[in-house]
């Protein structure tokens, strides 16, 4: 019998690990390529489905389309309606007639728009687009306050869902509330400010005024929401007020030149130069040390739009006595805008032995420079 030394004991065990090892690697790499290529084959498999499923919604939304044009065209026969009433049967086809039926509305008026709205109703897609806004599902609620306020179905239950919505922290939820409360409220499109608790973010607040504009909405005296709770509110109320020009608002706007909050007055400094309210020019000067620089600038760039000599001495004041190079310059501009009484002003000003003003006003004289 043949007797093992301990060194022959030490190679024969490293020969066995280094064996062991080389299975292991070997079948961690079968593994891996096996997944990689189950992994590969379901991606093809699931890509090969969804543009399946992409194919057969192309050709439906077509199809669809090609219906309903074809049941506005004979004015709702018999036939045309039985066909649409077939394809009704079904869930999913119900909910692809809903967005055809939407998509159709927003590009067709007057009489085939009503027709539609009919057909919507006897097919009681109307009861699909209610229990979406029973749903628990934010996105569902959504999609089911969209088709309702498109198809201007206003039920007493549909109100109230939307004014629970709008008491909502989600925010998506609480602008499709409010989005669909301006299209289905024609009397005062914006009754929802009177009780909006939540922030109005500036998004939400450009999809309104978009809706506005696109649905050519009678436009309220915005004044009406100038002394809101809600601050947002009011910022909202002081830009729709500056677009829309209504200068009857004038003392709504006094009023925010002195509310507590600085965005507030700041708002309302800017729709006076938009405005161009002359009368406002003696209290934004009367407010000018009192505020904070932001104001201050927004209150001389105000004078500049509005130009009045009267403010002049005010204005030499502010390039005298200011610091901050941008107040002084903005100053000077506003005086350059006054005509030939501004000009002159300006000229005395840079041959002033006072002070050099050199700089400045050879800055704001330049008409290289506008």
């Amino acid at each position: 019998m043949m007797l093992l030394l301990p060194l022959d004991i030490i190679t024969l065990e490293q020969s066995e690990g280094e064996f062991l090892s080389v299975r292991t690697l070997t079948f961690i790499v079968a593994i891996c390529s096996i997944s990689f290529f189950v992994t590969l084959t379901w991606i093809l498999l699931n890509r090969n489905k969804i543009n399946k499923t992409q194919r057969k919604e192309d050709w439906l939304r077509v199809e669809y389309q090609r219906l309903l044009l074809n049941y506005l065209d004979t004015e709702g026969t018999d036939d045309a309606f039985k066909q649409l009433l077939r394809i009704a049967r079904d869930e999913f086809n119900r909910n692809r007639l809903i967005n055809e039926i939407i998509d159709l509305s927003i590009n067709i008026a007057g009489r085939q728009k009503i027709a539609l709205r009919s057909l919507y109703i006897q097919l009681y897609l109307d009861k699909d687009s209610m229990r979406k806004i029973r749903s628990q599902r934010w996105h569902i609620k959504v999609k089911g306050f969209k088709e309702l306020a498109f198809m201007h179905i206003r039920k007493a239950d549909i109100l109230k869902h939307l004014d629970k919505a709008l008491k909502s922290r989600n925010k998506f939820l609480r602008m499709e509330a409010q989005l669909a409360l301006i299209r289905l409220n024609k009397r005062n499109p914006f009754e929802f400010l009177d009780h909006l608790k939540h922030p109005f973010t500036l998004w939400e607040q450009l999809n309104v005024h978009e809706l506005t504009e696109l649905h050519d909405l009678p436009v309220p005296q915005f004044s009406r929401w100038t002394a809101s709770p809600n601050d947002t509110v009011i910022l909202f109320a002081l830009r729709m007020i500056r677009i829309f020009k209504q200068k009857e608002a004038v003392s709504a706007i006094a009023e925010c030149l002195q509310h507590p909050r600085e965005d507030i007055r700041h708002m309302a400094i800017i729709t006076c130069g938009e405005l161009g309210l002359r009368e406002m020019l003696p209290k934004l000067k009367f407010m000018y040390k009192n505020e904070t620089y932001r104001n201050e600038l927004a209150i001389v760039k105000v004078m500049g739009k509005i130009p009045d000599e009267s403010m002049i001495p005010f204005l030499k004041l502010v390039i005298d006595k200011e610091d901050d190079i941008q107040l002084q310059i903005s100053a000077a501009i506003a005086i350059n805008k006054m005509g030939e009484a501004g000009i002159s002003t300006l000229v005395n000003l840079m041959n002033s032995e006072y002070k050099n003003y050199q700089i400045i006003i050879r800055h704001v004289l330049d008409k290289r420079i506008a």
